[in-house]
């Protein structure tokens, strides 16, 4: 499991970290389909659930794609296929202004605000408002320049590592442990929308934690949800996953997202997880242990013994309740004689028995 040398990290008043409950971020992402009302309802409803960040995406077409670049295969599936990917993102973008006031809803809210920036202006953008941390996207593991550009701000940086070896993993988390900055939180993740679940490779969240000395998490593309459990049960710190007002909406991330009552059960079923994990100390519950008397045995005589009888095995056996002497202490008994006259089917007790 995680060393557990490697620090927590603080976003906000959020503590993350192997002894805090798992952070979950609800990916509104381009979800908003370019319009600010549906962006602010996004806030809410992820407020509602439970969610502890809303997270967007900050960008302008222009700086992130060429106009010609083809769409990925799952965005052909979903969108317009006779549109470019350019002016499908173009349709997806929000007025810088526009952020504004998402943060100020998600502060009326009591909500965290994250976006992921695209490049250097996107992020010194965002860090001029005010973000607590910074989550990068998959695609941008391998930028370096922008990585170094990002760690200097001093804020933590939660990255993706979809697409990735082990190895570009560390040459990004190395990057940014040279900027001076060991805020890190990688999370395993399956570039394609949806992922499959035989795609998840979480155990591979655990080698990149372990062997980077960084925590741990998993975003989340699959339609159900083991995945984000299994997660949670290696030690996820962060839990990420896409979420919308409407799957049937148009745009390219809607289908592969959780609606509002799915992402709340998904919730609730993290909170579950980490309740079931419990404590890793050996111990009885308290239920449990109101349940011993009548669950656990005594040894008992099968049949009278009188006393100045010698007990053996041949009389002896185990019976509930647990009111007698423990099955444990058989071999003390054995050859040893009654203190008086027994019957059978009575937890023996001490006082029964002839101990010099």
């Amino acid at each position: 499991m995680l060393n557990q040398q490697i620090k927590d990290i603080t976003i906000h008043d959020k503590r993350i970290g192997t002894q805090s409950p798992c952070f979950i971020i609800a990916e509104a992402g381009v979800n908003h389909n370019g319009n600010l009302n549906t962006a602010l309802e996004l806030v809410r409803k992820a407020k509602e659930i439970g969610a502890d960040c809303v997270k967007f995406q900050t960008f302008k077409a222009e700086s992130v794609i060429t106009k010609n670049a083809p769409k990925a295969e799952y965005q052909l599936k979903v969108t317009n296929p006779e549109e470019s990917q350019f002016q499908m993102l173009k349709n997806l973008e929000l007025g810088f202004e526009d952020y504004v006031k998402i943060i100020d809803e998600c502060k009326k809210w009591d909500i965290m605000f994250l976006s992921t920036p695209y490049n250097e202006e996107d992020s010194d953008f965002l860090n001029n408002l005010g973000v607590s941390a910074f989550k990068i996207a998959s695609g941008q593991l391998v930028e370096l320049s922008f990585l170094e550009h990002v760690a200097h701000y001093g804020k933590p940086i939660i990255l993706s590592t979809g697409m990735a070896t082990l190895s570009e993993a560390y040459d990004a988390v190395q990057v940014i442990k040279n900027a001076g900055n060991d805020q890190i939180i990688l999370l395993q993740c399956t570039t394609n929308y949806p992922s499959d679940n035989k795609d998840a490779n979480i155990r591979a969240m655990v080698t990149m934690g372990n062997a980077l000395g960084v925590l741990y998490g998993y975003s989340d593309h699959i339609e159900e949800n083991y995945a984000c459990y299994a997660a949670v049960s290696l030690g996820a710190t962060v839990i990420e996953k896409h979420f919308t007002l409407d799957r049937e909406l148009p745009g390219p991330d809607h289908s592969a997202s959780l609606n509002v009552e799915q992402f709340e059960t998904l919730i609730k079923g993290i909170r579950k997880t980490e309740e079931a994990l419990g404590s890793p100390v050996k111990t009885p519950s308290e239920k449990e242990r109101r349940n011993t008397i009548g669950m656990r045995r005594s040894i008992v005589l099968k049949k009278p013994l009188n006393k100045g009888e010698e007990f053996t095995m041949d009389n002896l056996t185990y019976k509930r309740p647990a009111t007698g002497l423990e099955p444990r202490r058989i071999n003390e008994i054995i050859g040893k004689k009654a203190a008086m006259d027994i019957k059978s089917d009575i937890p023996l007790k001490e006082a029964m028995i002839i101990w010099e």
